[in-house]
């Protein structure tokens, strides 16, 4: 019997041994328990398993079956048919005996959800949070019908198929899910939740402080200027990440140490940090700024020097300086005595002003800046520049300062390339964090980006069109795009000035206006002068949500504020007419403010200005014969106009002249 057994058993395992063995299914990371699927749709599911492999799909909703089958790299895809909102749902996936069931599956509405830092921004996270974030992310708990999955921040020189998600696949909208999750993206899709009764899926992929052209494809930057070669350049990278890293690590390691030693000989060779230095000669330039804002294109040293006055009650006492970033490097000096020293264009510097070297009246503040590529200078804004004592009172750094150019990194060799993790080249995060999601069936976009792009802001026309365009050739249709224009930050505007943050949101409205099925949040009124994000994401989502639930989901509710429509010069006055006033204009306070008028020299000045129906008439006693009129035309500017559903006018200016972000068109 024992010998019969043992024959028995060596049958068994030479006939399974001689059988194909069972392919290993693999779902796209999308593809996970709790996810939400496109209503209404013909939804694509996908994955991978052996070649030629039959693949079933069979969904608890109408208990169809479809089937696939793999090429021959393994790849396979359906489209299941989705009903209208509700669940939960299963989902079975099987191959020759294999199956996977994914689990509290919900059919609603789905939006993707990207760009950089104030997209990213999460409810209540390590490094910022919303306003009144601890009683938001108790009451996550009331939205267990929204869903939530988030993509990995991950650079790629080719198109991916593949992703890693930070969480466990699609979340629960619960208390600890929604802490770190993008708060635009929550409060967006909880209005759509709370106002359509339908479950929603949001999928996250933004990276903070990135430019526009990381997230588009090759094909759309082709005849870009300078972004089209660079894509081209990119596409040449190795595919594997570490391969990457081996072939730029060591090139830039080496550049930098041969750049450390260039800064320490230029460190040294003059003495422009010591009180009696002449700067007469020198230029003006403002701080905190880009310092390309004079010196355009220049990579290298620029030594600036301001002097100011210590009070009397901080003689002899330890001070300390606080500069939100230089880009990228710093020698900071305090009346010649050097206090400190960094690098990274985004940390933070924290220098301490020894009590000996405090004096009563003027003493000067150095700095030498070392820019190694892309813009320079000292980021954030005027109440991020200071020096302070140790009761917290403070003397602003921010303003004139002089400067002057000095070594020149064009004396060395161009910086190599970091192929690996960069997030800045063209295509890399398009390539790593938006091909993967294509074509997962969504209703649309929410888009929160732009400040990176701020220098460049008449290319951005195009490229914020190119975008929209290039994501729905991707998905195959016109899904609707909602774009969330650049709030107000720095200091408040006390003249009328020219503006990059202005034009960039000037190219914003065209995008809106030009490309159809889109729309656009105004956020010119909830931004923070000392904070570029701001932490009232609750109502830039709600705004995002008024656009999509008028225009896409049909609701008879008003969703923009004051848009500029046309003017007419009559005589000393300008007329300008709005559209989307609703039941009429507002104004927020005694008077309007925001209103600059200019006549044929170009240069403006602050009006007057009065609501007269849907108009406003603007006038200035010192332009007797004006020909143009903008409106809250700055970084952070004033400007109090409203319709009647409380929502602002957007910033304008019936103008054409050439701007100040006419000529750049790379970041590098």
């Amino acid at each position: 019997m024992k010998t019969l057994r043992i024959l028995i058993l060596s049958l068994v395992l030479s006939i399974a041994l001689l059988l194909p063995a069972a392919a290993k299914i693999e779902l796209c990371p999308l593809f996970t328990d709790n996810m939400v699927l496109q209503q209404k749709s013909d939804a694509p599911v996908w994955g991978k398993a052996e070649p030629n492999a039959t693949i079933t799909v069979t969904t608890s909703w109408n208990k169809a079956s479809y089937t696939a089958s793999a090429e021959a790299d393994g790849k396979w895809m359906v489209k299941v048919r989705t009903p209208k909102a509700g669940g939960p749902y299963t989902m079975t996936i099987s191959e020759a005996g294999e199956s996977i069931t994914l689990k509290n599956i919900l059919i609603g509405e789905v939006w993707l959800c990207s760009g950089q830092s104030n997209m990213q921004m999460p409810v209540s996270g390590s490094w910022a949070k919303v306003t009144n974030h601890e009683q938001e992310v108790q009451d996550a708990a009331k939205y267990p019908k929204i869903r939530l999955i988030g993509v990995e921040r991950m650079t790629s020189s080719k198109p991916e198929d593949n992703f890693t998600t930070y969480g466990d696949g699609w979340m629960v909208c619960s208390p600890e899910s929604i802490a770190e999750f993008s708060a635009t993206a929550y409060f967006f899709g909880r209005e759509i939740h709370l106002k359509q009764g339908v479950p929603v899926g949001l999928i996250h992929s933004s990276w903070g402080g990135t430019v526009i052209e990381a997230w588009m494809t090759k094909d759309a930057l082709q005849g870009v200027k300078d972004l089209g070669t660079q894509a081209e350049m990119v596409s040449g990278w190795p595919v594997e990440r570490e391969e990457r890293r081996a072939k730029s690590q060591g090139a830039v390691e080496a550049w930098n140490r041969l750049a450390t030693t260039f800064d320490a000989v230029y460190a040294e060779m003059d003495d422009f940090k010591e009180p009696k230095y002449d700067d007469s000669r020198w230029d003006n330039i403002k701080l905190p700024g880009n310092i390309e804002q004079i010196y355009r294109g220049f990579d290298g040293h620029v030594l600036v020097r301001k002097s100011i006055d210590i009070p009397a009650e901080w003689a002899g006492k330890s001070l300390t300086m606080r500069i939100q970033g230089v880009d990228d490097k710093d020698v900071t000096y305090f009346n010649g005595q050097k206090i400190g020293e960094n690098s990274g264009w985004n940390r933070s510097r924290s220098y301490t002003i020894p009590a000996e070297l405090v004096k009563e009246g003027k003493v000067i503040v150095a700095i030498r800046i070392m820019d190694t590529s892309g813009n320079g200078g000292i980021p954030g804004n005027d109440q991020s520049f200071y020096i302070e004592d140790a009761e917290g009172k403070r003397l602003s750094l921010a303003g004139e300062w002089k400067s002057k150019r000095e070594a020149d990194y064009s004396l060395m060799p161009a910086k190599p390339v970091n192929m690996y993790n960069e997030p800045y080249w063209s295509t890399v995060l398009y390539n790593a964090m938006i091909s993967p999601l294509v074509p997962y069936a969504i209703k649309g976009a929410i888009w929160y980006q732009g400040c990176s792009n701020d220098d460049r802001a008449y290319q951005y026309q195009d490229l914020m069109k190119l975008l929209i365009a290039d994501w729905r050739a991707q998905w195959g249709y016109n899904f609707p795009f909602y774009i969330t224009q650049l709030a107000n930050y720095t200091a408040l505007q006390t003249k009328p000035t020219e503006s990059t943050w202005a034009e960039l949101r000037e190219a914003q409205t065209m995008a809106a206006q030009l490309v159809p099925n889109t729309g656009m949040a105004v956020t010119i009124d909830i931004g923070e002068a000392g904070d570029i994000h701001p932490r009232n994401k609750q109502e830039v989502g709600r705004r995002l949500a008024l656009q999509a639930l008028n225009k896409t989901y049909g609701m008879a509710i008003e969703c923009s504020g004051p848009m500029f429509d046309s003017y007419e010069v009559d005589g000393e006055i300008i007329r300008i007419k709005f559209s989307s006033t609703a039941k009429g204009l507002v104004v927020k306070g005694d008077k309007l403010e925001g209103f600059t008028i200019a006549g044929a020299d170009h240069k403006f000045h602050w009006a007057e200005a009065k609501i007269v129906g849907d108009c406003v008439e603007v006038s200035c006693k010192d332009v007797p014969r004006p020909l143009a009129v903008r409106y809250a035309w700055a970084h952070n500017p004033l400007g109090n106009l409203y319709n009647t559903a409380g929502l602002p006018a957007s910033p304008f200016r019936t103008d054409s002249w050439q701007g100040i972000t006419i000529s750049k068109t790379s970041r590098y």
